[in-house]
């Protein structure tokens, strides 16, 4: 499996409150995260170091036992982002700076080619096969409640004025109920992992166009990011681009 990881202040922020990684253990398991932070006087950028940082810590020095099955890896996964939303939401309490802060979350955890992705926010996760598209999450956004309950549809969802109003944050809650889904990447397909900066401005069939590009990973990645910036780059942009693809250079 390739990857690449990409963030970027964009073109009107003076702040980049995101964060990215990808993490390697020596027994084959991996963890991609990505966190876009938010509020609290440009503390968003604390809270999304907090996340990266501390699950990339605790990633490292878990025990092999943590991920023998999808029950325990969830278990640990769970207790994981307990302890980081702990983490977080004390700090804010502690330092008046920090006050309201918080930030999404995506973690990937990767088996091979099985993934258990855990959720908070409105950051994304997106599979492409050679066959179609899926948008993996669901965002934890006011909007995006419009459109379950069908009071608005997804086109007006795109363009409502309360877009950016996320309803679940890792931090500025004591307790956090992240959403889970489980997947098995195909060959020759991709796993993006983007904050809104990204979402927000490029259509899947722009993201999936340059894909297809024949291009290293890490030129898409770049590509990615380069796109969301021509099209205004309003916010931080954010991925953790992963392929299967044996062409892939």
């Amino acid at each position: 499996m390739k990857f690449t990881v990409e963030s970027d202040i964009g073109l009107k922020r003076k702040v980049n409150e995101d964060r990215a990684a990808f993490v390697e253990r020596p027994d084959h398991f991996k963890l991609a995260i990505l966190a876009d932070g938010m509020g609290g006087h440009n503390a968003g950028d604390i809270a999304s170091e907090m996340a990266i940082k501390e699950m990339e810590y605790l990633f490292k020095n878990a025990i092999s036992k943590n991920f023998e099955t999808t029950h325990t890896k969830k278990r640990w996964m769970f207790e994981v982002i307990k302890k980081v939303n702990e983490s977080i939401y004390k700090h804010s309490l502690k330092n008046e700076a920090c006050s309201g802060m918080g930030t999404t979350l995506i973690a990937v955890l990767i088996d091979h080619e099985k993934c258990l992705i855990s959720h908070i926010g409105d950051s994304r996760v997106y599979h492409f096969t050679p066959k179609q598209v899926e948008l993996i999450t669901r965002d934890h956004s006011y909007v995006n409640i419009l459109v379950e309950n069908g009071e608005i549809s997804e086109e007006e969802a795109e363009n409502h004025p309360h877009k950016n109003v996320v309803l679940k944050a890792l931090g500025t809650e004591m307790k956090i109920d992240p959403d889970f889904y489980e997947l098995s990447m195909e060959e020759q397909s991709y796993l993006l992992i983007c904050s809104d900066g990204l979402s927000n401005k490029l259509s899947v069939d722009e993201m999936s166009a340059i894909l297809t590009l024949n291009m290293t990973i890490e030129e898409k990645g770049k590509k990615l990011v380069q796109l969301a910036n021509d099209s205004g780059g309003e916010d931080n942009i954010s991925l953790v681009l992963l392929s299967t693809s044996k062409e892939e250079v």
